[in-house]
């Protein structure tokens, strides 16, 4: 027997009647007591009164220790230090070491598929088994060095990959709220194990809410809608949190609505209202801070850490190692009454919930503390990590059958381009323990054919046209300062130039095969690095053309403007010694580029006469985009599209296999190359997984968890979070995509047929069951994920085109049949209703299309709900502004920057409320608003249109305060009948709500 955990917020109270009910209970074995020596380290008691106990015996300041990141041991009651977060993606990567001031110790284990990779498998059974592995290896750290390795995992991400530009679009699973929630659902399961109360990790979701930009990413505020934050956004997070699938949320850098989510009370007034589990919410790194420097929300660090606590958020990541800061801010609060006890013992209560869980007091540290390092990349691990490469590989397309190659029929293949010879990781990546490039994976698979490869990159020399010396690096693996003393063009004078797009490159030694790049922020450049790396990565650099075969050599890591950057002094110049140092522009040398071999020349003379090319392009994860970059472009890398047009050209059998992390515009490719695969950075087993696809001994059976569109015109600005108003996802998109979401082909052929429901309409509490015959009529067997969307035909509100409601992917052998059952609940249907606040399944007919990707239908049935009609808008009370159907300009800003949502509003803007039922006309106009600039502004009553007859007009006078709201009224006349009513403004202002009586 175990009491039930309470619900958030009761207080200290239940967790007394808790405690001494489990301790009734324990009474009665005395002998697993005896070996206790308090009733916190008893596994026998419920988890709310081993934190009872523990609380009552903490002192206020060791409550307060706990809310940093970094909690000190209690040596007193035989409490050890524990750390939040180890970072978890795809695999253990990396953990602080508090013992060494916070330095990153980078894991070894086993790396699966970038996330979105993962989201490509549409295999929630899979990434539970992939979860497993995870939790299982963050054990196995765990025991190696506990003060490193935590068990709090910050993994998944949830955020929904709405915009393919975001710089983290590798780090979640979908554009979609149904798959995104059941792969994070199964990982976090996976992680945790089955036992609820005994937990292997603890998954943690990020970053909530609506974090999808990292332009000023600490500073924009995402505007959503009701309707597209509770129908999108909260839906990402509340499938595992409802699961109980994960034990808590990291809250998102950006603002919501004007409220940075740092200190927004949705971590307690949402989130906690999708368990009866306790969860323990963190903030991300240096958030707190944030509050008072680049948000300037909060004067001082008591008011913000007040606030933050007060939100819902237990765990403060902020100052490194360093916890001081946070324990005097808190005391701070606490002494001016903006904290009180309660406040700081329910976050420690919280905290000490899931540390209990994960069986840190119990003896020998629970079910899973026998688990050692032997764990970590075991061999059925790296297997696992194979089929997810696998899995997660999409065909995007094949005419002419051109795969699978047949190895008993190909004697030569040429394996070319800038990714086929090497592997990166990503900023969320462990350290590769082996590497398996395309070119081995290939290789292996035809040991008695010729396997040949080329990078197709450009090997170059630099000689300073000042002096005539070559630009030289040093042979060892560790790599010498770059000087310009180089009298012949030996190795250790060639680099080969790697293009990742809009001019920036990167330079690798032949000499020694690293990397060039700054040395330690230093003038000076050298060759030390197996790859570009790095927060601030230094490896970049442009040729900028100065004439006459001459370059200038920009060093290119100054990524954003810092105050400690200089990009003045970017160029690069032969100085002392011939030491290339950094200087500005009219200081820089000048240098002649030689050509030793053309990267393009190459590829060519290795795929002429071959049975078959492979083209390997893509990313490199720590350049095109990632945590604080965006992308500006969808594009290959311009030296990349050459490539593959030069071979294409060059041999009519290519295959392009595009490795990176997001959708990129392939409209050439497309339309020349007849076939082309797409997988993420799959990790140490990319080559084994590439191969035994292109050959055949595995299907493709990705499936893209995105839409994939033509050009970046077809997107509006990364910061309009309003899929709904501007037509975004494939939920709204009314263009042609380049390849829609669910898109991927297989080696299989398969045949649909009608889809069969149940002739008799549905209510809200029925569950609808869509069944389809599905056939390989294929001569070769397949993986197909057979897709669900429905559309609802009739409705007061715009709805999405298509919408996924539910997938499953089947094997089948050629010949073979199956009937697939589709199914999901009626109650899904419904949509939030800005009217009355609420969730609404509207009578309506709805499609049911089935198929194998969201623009490739096979089938179609219909079936009717009988739910209810939205009733016409009754404005005669308090109706919040932000409750609009339609608007033009406007903001959505903070009411209080406690809690409530207003509209801020400039001249021209306006607010549509459809659908009024006026009666014989309201005579008074009364609203909520507030106006901090000085001088007069106006709200306008307008019937039928923004340009429709004025109804009233109310003054709006200078409140002094954004915060500080006045009413204001005005007369109506001739508002009658059931009309739309618009809000037409004057002047910089904020509404929060409104009635017309």
């Amino acid at each position: 027997m175990s009491l039930a955990p309470p619900r958030p917020g009761r207080g200290s109270a239940v967790l007394a009647a808790a405690l001494a009910a489990s301790l009734a209970l324990g009474l009665s074995a005395p002998s697993a007591l005896a070996r206790q020596t308090h009733p916190f380290q008893n596994p026998a008691l419920s988890t709310d009164a081993r934190v009872a106990d523990l609380l009552r015996r903490l002192t206020p300041e060791e409550k307060i220790a706990m809310l940093h990141q970094y909690q000190p041991a209690v040596p007193r009651l035989g409490i050890k230090p524990f750390k939040t977060g180890t970072e978890a993606l795809h695999g253990i990567a990396w953990s602080t070491d508090r013992n060494a001031g916070g330095a990153v110790r980078t894991a070894q284990g086993t790396v699966f598929p970038q996330s979105v990779g993962l989201g490509s498998t549409w295999n929630p059974a899979l990434l539970k088994r992939v979860g497993t592995v995870v939790g299982t290896e963050a054990r196995g750290y765990h025991a190696v060095d506990p003060d490193v390795w935590g068990l709090q995992l910050w993994a998944p991400v949830v955020n929904l990959l709405r915009d393919p530009r975001w710089g983290r679009n590798e780090e979640g699973y979908s554009e979609d709220t149904l798959l995104t929630g059941a792969l994070s659902t199964a990982y976090g399961q996976g992680i945790q194990g089955d036992d609820p109360d005994h937990l292997r990790a603890a998954p943690v979701l990020k970053h909530y809410l609506a974090n999808n930009n990292e332009i000023r990413r600490d500073t924009t505020s995402a505007n959503l809608p009701p309707r597209v934050k509770h129908e999108y956004d909260e839906q990402a997070f509340k499938a595992a949190i409802g699961a109980d699938a994960a034990t808590g949320v990291m809250s998102a850098y950006n603002l919501v609505n004007g409220r940075p989510m740092t200190a927004h009370p949705d971590h307690d007034d949402v989130v906690r209202t999708w368990t009866d589990r306790t969860l323990f919410n963190v903030t991300d790194a240096g958030g707190p801070n944030n509050l008072t420097g680049s948000q300037g929300y909060y004067a001082t660090q008591a008011e913000a850490s007040a606030a933050i606590l007060k939100a819902g958020l237990d765990s403060f990541t902020v100052d490194d190692t360093n916890s001081a800061k946070t324990i005097a801010a808190v005391k701070e609060a606490l002494a001016k009454g903006l904290l009180t006890e309660a406040d700081i013992d329910r976050a420690v209560g919280r905290i000490l919930s899931v540390r209990v869980r994960l069986g840190e007091f119990d003896p020998g540290g629970g079910p899973h503390g026998k688990i050692t390092k032997d764990v970590i990349n075991a061999p059925a691990h790296r297997a696992l990590a194979r089929q997810a490469a696998v899995e997660g590989t999409v065909l995007l397309k094949n005419s002419g059958r051109t795969l699978p190659l047949d190895a008993a029929r190909t004697d030569t293949v040429a394996v070319v381009g800038p990714l086929s010879q090497t592997l990166y990781t990503d900023w969320y990546s462990g350290s590769l323990p082996y590497k398996v490039t395309p070119l081995d994976g290939i290789r292996k698979k035809l040991p008695g054919g010729t396997v040949t490869g080329t990078e197709g990159v450009d090997r170059i020399t630099l000689k300073d046209t000042a002096t005539g010396r070559y630009v030289v690096a040093g042979a060892d693996a560790d790599g010498e300062a770059l000087k310009a003393t180089g009298v012949t063009a030996d190795a250790t004078a060639q680099f080969d130039v790697f293009d990742w797009g809009q001019g920036v490159v990167t330079l690798r030694s032949v000499a020694n095969g690293k990397t060039v790049g700054r040395h330690n922020w230093g003038p000076t450049m050298v060759n030390d690095q197996d790859q570009p790396n790095g927060w601030f990565v230094q490896q970049m650099f442009t040729l900028e053309d100065a004439g006459q075969g001459r370059v200038l050599l920009r060093y290119a890591g100054y990524e954003k403007a810092y105050d400690w950057a200089d990009p003045a002094t970017s160029y690069l110049k032969v100085g002392d010694g011939g030491t290339l140092e950094l200087a500005k522009k009219e200081n820089a040398s000048t240098f002649a580029k030689e050509v030793v071999s053309s990267g393009v020349d190459s590829a060519v003379r290795a795929v002429t006469g071959a049975d078959a090319a492979v083209v390997v392009v893509g990313s490199m994860p720590f350049i095109n985009g990632r945590e604080d970059h965006d992308r500006t472009t969808m594009a290959l890398a311009e030296g990349q599209s050459e490539l593959i047009k030069a071979v294409r050209a060059a041999n009519p059998n290519t295959i392009v296999v595009v490795e990176n992390s997001y959708p990129t515009t392939l409209n050439w490719e497309q339309r020349n190359v007849p076939a082309i695969l797409w997988t993420s950075h799959a990790g140490a087993e990319t080559g084994n997984a590439l191969a035994d696809v292109l050959f055949g001994d595995a299907d493709p059976s990705g499936r893209l968890p995105q839409t994939w569109y033509r050009s970046d015109a077809d997107l509006p600005d990364i910061l309009d979070y309003d899929i709904i108003k501007r037509d975004r996802t494939y939920l709204y998109y009314k263009g042609t995509p380049l390849y829609p979401f669910g898109h991927g082909l297989s080696y299989g052929s398969f045949r649909y047929g009608k889809p069969r429901v149940g002739d008799r309409p549905v209510s809200g509490r029925d569950t609808v069951t869509v069944s389809v015959d599905v056939t390989n009529t294929g001569k070769k067997a397949g993986q197909e994920v057979v897709q669900l969307y429905t559309r609802q035909r009739t409705s007061r509100n715009k709805q999405p085109l298509r919408q996924l409601r539910a997938f499953e992917k089947v094997l089948l052998k050629p010949g073979q049949k199956t009937t697939v059952r589709l199914t999901f609940k009626a109650a899904d249907l419904a949509h939030w209703d800005v009217t009355r606040n609420r969730w609404v399944v509207e009578s309506s007919v709805h499609d049911l299309m089935v198929g194998a990707s969201s623009s490739d239908i096979r089938g179609r049935a219909t079936v009717k709900v009988n739910g209810e009609k939205i009733p016409p808008r009754d404005l005669g009370g308090d109706t919040r502004a932000i409750d609009f159907d339609d608007y033009q300009g406007v903001d959505l800003v903070d009411e209080t920057k406690v809690r409530g949502e207003a509209v801020g509003v400039s001249s021209g803007d306006w607010l549509k409320f459809a659908d009024v039922e006026l009666g014989k006309g309201p005579r008074t106009f009364t609203a909520r608003v507030a106006k901090a600039s000085e001088g007069e502004g106006a709200v306008q009553i307008r019937i039928g249109s923004p340009t429709g007859p004025v109804a009233g007009t109310a003054k709006v006078a200078s409140t002094g305060d954004r915060y500080t709201y006045t009413t204001t009224t005005a007369a109506l006349k001739g508002a009658t009948g059931r009309r739309d009513v618009y809000l037409v403004f004057t002047g910089d202002l904020r509404i929060s709500s409104f009635s017309l009586r």
